[in-house]
């Protein structure tokens, strides 16, 4: 029997020859030794040491099967799910423990732990480099060599192959879908039109807008009208007709400020005991301006109210229709007039008529199968429900789940509600609809585009928030009377847009002609609006969006444009002297061109002699007329011959600087790179003016 001491010796002796061999070997050497000599002291071995064997076993599991007896290959390093791609050459080079190999980024945390240091003891390494950096920082190549160098270490920054793991964010840039223009294709299904009533708010346009509603229930259609989402639908013969409702007319001129088409035929109404008032002829000029971009689908039609009452004359109100460019059909003209009565629902069926004849003329036709666009009528922010929109589809189909972008924001779409208070599932072309799901309120006008997906949605909203402020930051000056010269000094702008409000017509007559008769070829007015009556908050939006400037002779602004005036930025000048107004016009006008410069003659003097210093010389002179002054501009005459035109260097009166020498005092004179002085020569003192030009 083999006592502990020479079984603990035995095992030892045996141990060390075989420490240089792998755990396979180890594992395998008591089966392989029991049938020999030296099985005896194994088993002790074994018994002596379980917990040793615990600890190697979990490396022990993954490796070459035990029943092999074949020489195992190095075990190989472990690989991360991250780093899939990585050669055999790196595996051998990784049993160097003489050099440190990590992946880009370098990590101030993660070099400490390959060096096997504490993390301040790298950063204290790096500020002795003066470098500044945190346990979670990234450093260069250089720096991370530097540190591996001062202890005892080499470092091996290890580079990916080319696609191995490596995925480049490719920049993407994303545009919501085009609008089809769809308008003049004849395979595309006809839409019902967008109407929208103007004029003055006395002239009955509610009354008449309740009359149509009461067609609309008479006519046996079920559900009501909810008034406050601004637009809804009639159905009659099977035929559809979306009326828009906006008070006054703030909406429709926000849309047009953003460019916006979204009606396709304006009735103008005005009342047959009135006439065309302030209100409804700012409303014709809107509708002309709507016109005038959209010729062959736009239309103005004019509904001429309370027929029933006493004072009301028609033909009156054709003559005044008449002089604003709205010539009546019975008059020659192409312009339809329906005379109407809401109160006793008079003309409101050939109204309807009128319209859908209208509409058909205008073909109007929308694709219903590409991706939906719109226009924002009206938004707000509900308790509950959070921020909605109304909004008028113009092309497509818009369905519940839709991503979209509307401005600066964006949503997926979660509820439809009709016109009716209805839920529905899809809108189609001319639909209002009220849209839940926005992450904000738009503003209105706004357009409204269906994306393909919520993640192209919410990253185009965010382009365009960032752009928006960036705008904010860079926003030029608003126009004004007085900096227009410095608004325009590139030269894009040779035209003063103004917007034209009197008290009176005929004031308004005369100053449009006299303005018209100031002569210049070089500058041309362009009277965005002209009207009579008060400055109103319309005035302001509709002169931001035609960057004009407002004028008023005679009549005053009203609270609410004061208001939005500062807000706008939008300049106001008032007057009272018909003089006065046309001088500022002229002189706005001529602000319009570059100054020409000038030359004004100060002062002559004569070189009577030269000194020549050490490091240039200097003329002594003798003014003989004027003055010569150290900011002006000096020209050396020789025979009557310019040799040297540039600016005065030095002026000196004896040993002091002077900033002006007058007639009959000497000085000295030096001039910027002219040397040549010649005693005899004319110094000729001149200043250079900008000179504002004449129209």
């Amino acid at each position: 029997m083999v006592s502990p001491s020479s079984k603990k010796a035995g095992s030892d002796a045996e141990a060390k020859p075989k420490a240089s061999k792998t755990t396979a070997k180890k594992a395998a050497t008591p089966k392989t030794t029991e049938a020999g000599g030296e099985a005896k002291p194994k088993p002790a071995a074994a018994k002596k040491a379980p917990a040793k064997s615990k600890k190697i076993a979990p490396a022990a599991e993954p490796l070459t099967p035990v029943a092999d007896p074949a020489p195992t290959p190095p075990v190989p390093v472990p690989v991360s799910p991250e780093e899939p791609m990585v050669t055999d050459v790196s595996d051998e080079e990784h049993d160097d423990p003489g050099v440190i190999r990590m992946k880009p980024p370098i990590i101030v945390k993660e070099l400490a732990l390959k060096l096997g240091l504490k993390p301040f003891q790298v950063v204290h390494e790096l500020m002795e480099m003066n470098i500044f950096a945190t346990l979670n920082q990234q450093i260069d190549e250089e720096s991370a060599t530097k540190v591996c160098t001062a202890k005892g270490f080499k470092f091996e920054l290890e580079r990916r192959k080319e696609g191995q793991g490596v995925h480049k964010k490719i920049e993407e840039v994303i545009v919501p879908p085009i609008a089809p223009e769809d308008k003049d294709d004849k395979q595309a299904p006809v839409r019902p039109p967008v109407i929208t009533f103007m004029g003055h708010v006395d002239h009955g346009k509610t009354s008449l807008l309740d009359a149509i509603r009461k067609t609309k229930v008479a006519a046996g259609e079920a559900g009501g009208i909810t008034q406050h989402i601004g637009a809804y639908s009639i159905e009659r013969d099977g035929k559809r007709i979306t009326f828009l409702d906006t008070p006054g007319h703030e909406a429709f001129t926000a849309m047009r400020a953003r460019g916006t088409s979204v009606t396709d035929i304006v009735v103008i109404v005005v009342a047959a005991d009135d006439g065309l008032m302030p209100t409804t002829m700012e409303a014709i000029q809107h509708a002309k301006a709507a016109l005038a971009t959209n010729p062959n689908h736009f239309a103005i039609m004019v509904a001429i109210n309370k027929i029933d009452l006493p004072g009301a004359n028609i033909d009156r109100v054709k003559g005044q229709l008449q002089e604003q460019g709205l010539a009546p059909e019975d008059w020659g003209g192409t312009t339809i007039c329906c005379p109407v009565s809401a109160t006793k629902g008079t003309g409101i069926k050939e109204l309807l008529e009128s319209l859908y004849l209208q509409s058909e003329m205008l073909e109007l036709k929308a694709e219903t199968t590409c991706s939906a666009h719109g226009v924002v009528i009206e938004s707000q922010i509900d308790v509950g429900r959070g921020a909605n929109a109304t909004v008028i589809v113009q092309h497509g189909t818009l369905e519940i789940g839709d991503s979209f972008i509307c401005g600066p924001y964006w949503g997926k779409v979660k509820s439809l509600i009709s016109d009716t208070g209805a839920i529905i599932k899809s809108a189609g072309p001319s639909t209002p609809a009220r849209v839940m799901g926005f992450n904000g309120a738009p503003s209105p006008g706004e357009e409204f585009v269906v994306m393909p997906n919520e993640r192209e949605a919410r990253q185009l909203a965010e382009e365009r928030s960032e752009s928006g402020r960036m705008d904010k930051l860079t926003t030029a000056r608003p126009v004004t009377l007085e900096n227009l010269f410095d608004s325009i000094a590139d030269g894009q702008k040779k035209v003063l847009n103004l917007i034209l409000k009197t008290d009176v017509q005929g004031s308004l007559e005369a100053i449009v002609e006299a303005l018209k008769k100031i002569p210049s070829d070089k500058v041309d007015v362009n009277f965005v609006l002209t009207s009579i009556g008060p400055i109103s908050v319309n005035d302001v939006l509709l002169a931001k969006a035609s960057q004009a400037v407002i004028i008023g002779f005679g009549t005053k602004v009203d609270n609410a444009a004061a208001g939005a005036t500062k807000r706008e930025g939008v300049q106001i000048k008032l007057y009272s002297i018909i003089y006065e107004l046309i001088d500022q016009v002229k002189e706005a006008m001529a602000g319009l061109l570059d100054p020409e410069l000038r030359e004004s003659s100060i002062g002559k003097a004569v070189v009577k002699k030269v000194f020549d210093l050490s490091k240039f010389p200097v003329a002594g002179c003798l003014v003989e007329s004027g003055r010569i002054v150290r900011t002006g501009r000096a020209r050396v005459l020789r025979k009557n011959q310019a040799v040297y035109d540039g600016a005065i260097q030095t002026l000196k009166r004896f040993q002091d600087d002077a900033s002006e020498v007058r007639t009959g005092m000497e000085c000295g004179i030096r001039l910027g790179n002219f040397n040549e002085y010649l005693e005899g020569d004319i110094i000729e003192c001149y200043i250079l003016e900008k000179v504002p030009q004449l129209l």
